[in-house]
């Protein structure tokens, strides 16, 4: 059993169910500059052993790993400092927020000889398991293309002030999950271009940033695929739509996994047509909160793959090379929306000397347990 520390108390949330009700994971201390938040969170979870001070996560010898859930611009210096403390590392999306400081990670990495882990929660989600275990045993033949949409009604948002500051972007807070699916089938993106825009009802709240936009990337050998999100307006019904979904088009069948509906459907290689949808049991490992405002489940099936690759010794995916060329796509696909022309990413690597990343893909498998 390794034993974990927690750093950051919102999106933690989700972290802290996941490890007290994983086998696989000791909680030792849980971390939040709030000290008011690492009260609710101790009676909340009847877990006492909070702390304000990031420092005491990082001086407890016992700690074997420290998962990290502050804001974006903190994650690289407190990942540094988990590192240099000897720590692995677990890492919420994006994994940094500049890249003028991945080569210093990468290297401090590579010296302390330390895993660190993207916590890209969404691969881990039921339908999105069964989704690659199927592609990867070849039911639906060879990819031809990849479409994947996060369209989600979150006007309470546009009641959150720091949601109308400049530096909140919904690409990077919400449309990074579809671009990980991206990814995820399609590493080698070589281009992607863009548009996007404010909603009326962005521009009324005064929103800074597009909440609404629509991306088509190329891969290095021509494969095409597409990306879509809107957040400030209503949604079809779930019925009918999905709050996020990626669909696969393969040269023998078809594949599509839709997010919080935990449904699956299929028209495999022999043209059987199957659909899943999980039922109660299932609902309750993933959303074991009010409604679906946190997914412990999939953070639970994340940590306990991580767990596995520490103590089996192999490499969880994404590792800190993925995260770190997501972000340089991410950015392309920032800078494509703020010139209207398409953009390549080895030039935002080149840009921060990280040219060589290029090469480091995923593999095929992912370790995920069933």
């Amino acid at each position: 059993m390794l034993n974990i520390g927690i750093l950051g108390l919102g999106e933690g949330r989700s972290t802290i169910s996941a490890v007290l009700q994983s086998s696989k994971w000791q909680l030792k201390t849980i971390c939040d500059a709030n000290m008011e938040l690492c009260k609710h969170r101790a009676k909340e979870f009847n877990f006492h052993h909070y702390t304000t001070q990031y420092d005491d996560l990082l001086n407890d010898e016992s700690i074997d790993v420290i998962a990290i859930y502050t804001p974006d611009h903190l994650h690289a210096e407190h990942v540094k400092q988990a590192l240099l403390h000897n720590k692995h590392v677990v890492c919420t999306k994006p994994f940094i927020d500049d890249l003028s400081v991945a080569n210093e990670l990468l290297a401090l990495q590579q010296q302390t000889g330390k895993k660190v882990f993207i916590g890209q929660s969404s691969r881990f989600f039921e339908p999105a398991m069964r989704q690659r275990k199927d592609f990867e045993a070849g039911e639906i033949g060879k990819l031809i293309t990849v479409e994947s949409n996060y369209n989600a009604d979150h006007r309470w948002f546009l009641e959150k002030k720091w949601a109308l500051e400049k530096s909140f972007k919904w690409l990077y807070g919400g449309l990074s999950h579809p671009v990980d699916f991206i990814r995820w089938y399609l590493p080698n993106i070589e281009e992607v271009m863009g548009y996007g825009m404010i909603s009326a009802n962005g521009k009324d709240a005064g929103l800074k940033n597009e909440d609404t936009m629509h991306f088509i990337f190329r891969a290095a050998d021509g494969r095409i695929a597409s990306v879509s999100g809107s957040y400030t307006g209503p949604t079809q019904p779930a019925q009918r739509d999905s709050g996020m979904t990626c669909i696969l088009r393969g040269t023998a069948g078809a594949s599509q996994a839709d997010y919080h509906e935990l449904r699956y459907a299929i028209t495999d290689k022999t043209g059987e047509e199957r659909i899943i949808v999980w039922g109660d049991a299932t609902l309750k490992y993933y959303f074991r909160f009010e409604g679906q405002s946190h997914h412990a489940g999939e953070y639970q099936n994340y940590l306990e793959y991580f767990a596995d690759s520490i103590e089996q010794n192999f490499t969880a995916y994404p590792d800190m090379q993925e995260g770190i060329v997501t972000v340089a796509l991410l950015q392309a696909m920032d800078k494509s929306l703020q010139t209207g022309k398409p953009v390549i990413v080895k030039e935002i690597l080149k840009e921060h000397g990280l040219s060589h990343l290029l090469t480091h893909n995923s593999p095929s498998t992912t370790h995920v347990n069933e």
